[in-house]
């Protein structure tokens, strides 16, 4: 009977831990959820108030045909992400002791309430922006645009479900950092101040913000990658042939953008040096 008494016991012990876990797990569900929709809320809240705001106070807007508009407010919402999203990445790798050596965790396991919404957050960029542009190609981009928001929901998303690899993936994030810089080129392109001080020293910090945060951080991501490799081996199969093929893909495509930017950068101070 005392047997009896004490697996009845057990059991109802193991059957609360479970309940227990499932209620933890629909909640950190429910808030990668939650964090999703408020990515693509902001989307639509920052596309309205950038059409609002520069249809008052912007008078070179109100000449732009309605491609123009589009692409614009399309910029003012991906420009607001861009801030944001780097800010954090910079934040929970350099500020946070997340990440840090010192910790018993292995550095691929780590993530926390903060860094998933995070990813969150940027699902539901990536999601709008690329809903955006596949309804209005190829006005707003062309394929490597596509390519580049599909493999970039496709790592974050793996990331965010799995726990893991975040550390490799908030360095990705953190490269959006030079996506005001090329917004601005476009905004003042448009807007018909190509030939102002402003552009010219716009496409210089592009290029140097380019070069670092998308060239040498790339370097360092990939060295990182090499040297902990013993964990990078851990990830979950799909996980550890994605963190092998997508980033050279994006670094690729980032090198290719960076000639671009190089080419632009020294016609436009040509340009200028020949005017003067």
């Amino acid at each position: 009977m005392f047997i009896c008494r004490e697996r009845g016991k057990r059991m109802r012990g193991l059957e609360m831990g479970a309940g227990f876990f499932t209620v933890a797990t629909s909640t950190k569900q429910l808030g990668w959820l939650s964090s999703v929709l408020a990515g693509i809320l902001m989307c639509k809240v920052v596309y309205d108030l950038t059409g609002v705001i520069s249809a008052s106070l912007v008078k070179e807007y109100r000449r732009l045909n309605r491609k123009q508009k589009l692409e614009w407010d399309n910029r003012g919402f991906s420009t607001f992400h861009a801030i944001v999203a780097s800010a954090c990445a910079l934040y929970l790798l350099l500020v946070s002791d997340l990440f840090y050596d010192s910790r018993e965790q292995l550095v691929i396991n780590r993530s926390s309430s903060f860094s998933n919404t995070t990813l969150g957050v940027s699902i539901g960029y990536f999601l709008s922006d690329l809903a955006m542009i596949l309804y209005q190609y190829p006005a707003l981009g062309g394929v490597e645009y596509l390519i580049h928001h599909g493999l970039s929901l496709f790592a974050i998303t793996q990331s965010l479900f799995s726990g893991q690899a975040q550390i490799y993936i908030l360095m990705v994030l953190f490269t959006e950092s030079t996506t005001p810089f090329v917004n601005l080129r476009w905004y003042l392109d448009v807007a018909g101040l190509k030939n102002s001080k402003l552009y010219i020293y716009n496409g210089v910090t592009l290029f140097l913000g380019w070069l670092v945060a998308r060239i040498f951080l790339f370097v360092f991501y990939f060295y990182h990658m090499y040297v902990h490799f013993d964990q990078v081996k851990l990830v979950y199969p799909l996980g550890f042939y994605s963190l092998l093929t997508v980033p050279p893909v994006l670094a690729t495509m980032n090198l290719f953008w960076f000639w671009k930017i190089a080419r632009g950068m020294v016609r436009t101070l040509s340009k200028a040096r020949h005017s003067q």
